[in-house]
C-alpha cells in the first residue's frame, strides 16, 4: 500500500433510513448499488490506491454485490468494520491504514459513500490542497440567500453569504495528523465529530479549502436519487403509473387485516389468504407499471399454498418483480372504502409496515379510509373495498 500517492476511505457503515428500504449507499441507481458506481469511479483514478470501504458488519453480503459490480479488483479494493458512529467508523478505517504501515506523510482522503459522483479533477485538487497544508476540505459557494431562524420558526437573521460556503467531500489529510487527532478524541471520549475536518480542527490545524463539484451532491433523500438518475443517464426518467382495486365481503369472525394490521371487529373478511384489500390493491397498482397481470394470475386462489397466506408475500413479490424490470417505486397511495371499523387509529402502523415491505421511506406511503356514505354494498356493511395508486421511475 504504501508506494501509492493516496489512499481512500469510503465510509459506509450508516444504516440510514430517511430514503426508505435499504441504506442508501446500497440502494440502486442505474441498475447498480450506489456504492459500486463510487467503488468503479474511484478505481478509475490512477492517485487512488488503496481503497478502504468501512462498513456495518451485517453488510457483508450488500458490500460484495456492490464490489463485484464495480469492476474494481481485489488487490486494490479492501473492506474496514464499521462503528458505533461515524467518527468511530473513519477511526476504524485510518488504522487498518495504519496496521498496513500506510506513510505518516501520504495523503488520505476521507469520503462519503452517498457522494458517488468522484471525479479525479476534485481528487488532485484534494491531493495538492493537503500537500501544501496538511488538511483540506472541497466547498462550494452558496447561492441563495441563507437564513438564521428561531425555535418557533421565524427570521432572527440574513448572514452574509458571501462568507459562507457548503461543505462537501472528500476531505483530504496527512495520515500521521489526521490518525493522531482521531486517536486523542477517542481517548479523551469525545465521539460527537460528524466531519473530519472539524475533528483535526479542534486539535488547532488549520483547514484550507478548494473548489467542490456540484456533481458531488449527496444522496440523502428520494429527490436526490432521482436526480442522480437523471446526472447518470442524462435522460429523465420514465414514470409509470398503476392503479389497483380489491373487494371483499365479510364473513364470520373477529378481526380484519388491513394493510398487514389485525383490527379487531365485529366481522371478518372472506378470502382464500387473509383477505387484506389494502394489501391486494397496491399489488395489483404495482403489477400495473409493469403490465405483468394481477394478484390472482401469480397467486391463484385456487392453489393451496395461498390458504390463510399473508398478503405481505404477494406485495413483496410484486416489489420484487418491478425491480427486476429496473424500476424503483416512488410511491403508493391507498384509500379504504368502509363504514367500519375505524382505520384512523390503525394508520400509522399500516403505513410503516407497508413502507417496510416496499422499502419505502413511511411518508411515500399513503394510508386513507373513507365511507360511502351508506351507499352500495360498503354503505350496507357487507364488505370492504379498497382502491390503490403506484408510482415507479424506469431509467429513461
Amino acid at each position: 500500500m504504501a508506494d501509492r500517492k493516496a489512499a481512500l476511505i469510503i465510509v459506509a457503515a450508516g444504516q440510514g433510513t430517511r430514503l426508505g428500504g435499504a441504506p442508501k449507499q446500497y440502494r440502486h441507481l442505474g441498475g447498480k448499488p450506489v456504492l459500486s458506481h463510487l467503488l468503479a469511479r474511484a478505481a478509475a483514478i490512477p492517485a487512488i490506491a488503496p481503497i478502504i470501504t468501512v462498513t456495518h458488519p451485517d453488510h457483508g453480503q450488500p458490500y460484495a454485490e456492490a464490489l463485484a459490480a464495480s469492476g474494481l479488483t481485489s488487490d486494490r479494493a479492501f473492506r474496514a468494520p464499521g462503528g458505533a458512529s461515524r467518527q468511530a467508523s473513519v477511526r476504524n478505517g485510518l488504522e487498518f491504514l495504519a496496521a498496513a504501515d500506510f506513510p505518516a506523510d501520504g495523503i488520505v482522503l476521507i469520503h462519503d459513500a452517498a457522494r458517488p459522483f468522484l471525479s479525479e479533477v476534485v481528487v488532485l485538487r484534494a491531493i495538492l490542497a493537503a500537500q501544501a497544508a496538511g488538511a483540506a476540505l472541497p466547498v462550494l459557494p452558496l447561492v441563495d440567500t441563507v437564513a438564521e431562524i428561531d425555535a418557533a420558526g421565524g427570521l432572527v437573521s440574513n448572514p452574509d453569504r458571501a462568507k459562507l460556503r457548503s461543505v462537501q467531500t472528500p476531505q483530504a489529510f496527512r495520515f500521521g495528523p489526521i490518525l493522531a487527532a482521531h486517536r486523542a478524541m477517542a481517548e479523551a471520549g469525545r465521539e460527537d465529530f460528524t466531519d473530519d475536518a472539524g475533528l483535526i480542527a479542534a486539535t488547532g490545524q488549520r483547514i484550507a479549502t478548494f473548489e467542490g463539484d456540484a456533481n458531488l451532491f449527496k444522496i440523502t433523500l428520494e429527490a436526490d436519487l432521482t436526480r442522480a438518475e437523471m446526472h447518470l443517464g442524462a435522460k429523465a426518467p420514465i414514470i409509470r403509473t398503476g392503479l389497483g382495486y380489491d373487494v371483499h365481503a365479510f364473513t364470520d369472525g373477529d378481526f380484519v387485516t388491513l394493510g398487514g394490521v389485525a383490527i379487531p371487529h365485529d366481522r371478518a373478511l372472506l378470502g382464500h389468504s387473509d383477505a387484506d384489500p389494502l394489501m391486494h390493491a397496491i399489488t395489483d397498482a404495482l403489477l400495473g407499471t409493469i403490465g405483468d397481470g394481477d394478484i390472482g394470475q401469480h397467486f391463484p386462489p385456487s392453489d393451496p399454498r395461498w390458504r390463510g397466506a399473508p398478503s405481505r408475500l404477494f406485495l413483496a413479490d410484486a416489489r420484487a418483480r418491478v425491480e427486476a424490470r429496473g424500476g424503483r417505486i416512488l410511491n403508493v397511495d391507498g384509500t379504504l372504502i368502509c363504514e367500519a371499523p375505524k382505520v384512523g387509529p390503525h394508520r400509522p402502523a399500516i403505513a410503516t409496515l407497508i413502507a417496510e415491505v416496499l422499502g419505502l421511506a413511511v411518508d411515500a406511503v399513503g394510508v386513507k379510509a373513507t365511507t360511502n356514505e351508506k351507499l352500495g354494498f360498503a354503505g350496507r356493511r357487507e364488505g370492504i373495498a379498497a382502491m390503490a395508486v403506484a408510482t415507479v421511475a424506469f431509467s429513461g
